[in-house]
């Protein structure tokens, strides 16, 4: 068995042992690279038109679909990613990026550095992610219950603090805050606020574990 510990091999006797494993990821990270300049030239372009505030160092990856409700604001800060493309996050992605308001009063503000991968977030009042937040692919968050004119309902702010990570396939709902720092785990549906430093994870989610940043 080849021993492929950093130092043992050159980078030129890897790519002889594996020559096709070399040539086919490059090609992959040609295309992805690709679709990333041209969408993200694009975007620039379209959020400007829709007036959608969009921060410096923003990255877009396939079609996103942004919908502003006329008189609301959504804005995205410095160094955003919106992975959109079906093969720009191998964990998978089965839906565009989509960012919308439903009424005049809504906001969505996304802090600086959150990547989002199929992420789906519909504000009717607010929805606030702030700093360095991960949301795993095809996440649902929304502050309201949608067919609002068929089964009434109130719309309750959403809030999600720095450094939060929400796992693939999670659904984070109305009236909810997600404290600094916590990990929701995969397929999670929140209904109810999660504090600061834990792991929560289930349906409905729970606290399992508490993080010790110091050990």
């Amino acid at each position: 068995m080849i021993d492929f510990k950093p130092g043992k091999l050159s980078l030129l006797n890897k790519m002889k042992i594996d020559f096709s494993g070399f040539l086919f990821y490059r090609l992959y990270y040609l295309l992805i690279t690709s679709n990333e300049f041209f969408y993200t030239q694009l975007y620039r372009l379209i959020l400007r038109f829709k007036k959608v505030n969009l921060g410096v160092g923003c990255r877009f990856s396939g079609k996103s679909l942004f919908v502003r409700f006329p008189l609301s604001n959504i804005s995205i800060g410095n160094n955003c990613t919106f992975r959109s493309d079906q093969i720009s996050n191998l964990i998978g992605v089965n839906r565009r990026c989509i960012v919308a308001t439903h009424s005049e009063k809504a906001q969505i503000i996304i802090g600086e550095g959150c990547g989002l991968s199929g992420v789906t977030i519909g504000a009717y009042e607010k929805i606030i992610l702030g700093n360095n937040i991960l949301c795993g692919a095809n996440v649902l968050i929304t502050d309201f219950d949608w067919h609002t004119s068929r089964y009434p309902s109130e719309s309750k702010p959403v809030i999600i603090h720095d450094n939060v990570w929400i796992g693939v396939n999670s659904v984070v709902l109305k009236g909810v805050e997600i404290g600094e720092n916590s990990i929701i785990g995969a397929n999670s549906v929140v209904v109810k606020n999660i504090p600061p430093n834990v792991v929560a994870a289930g349906n409905p989610c729970k606290v399992i574990k508490k993080l010790n940043f110091n050990e």
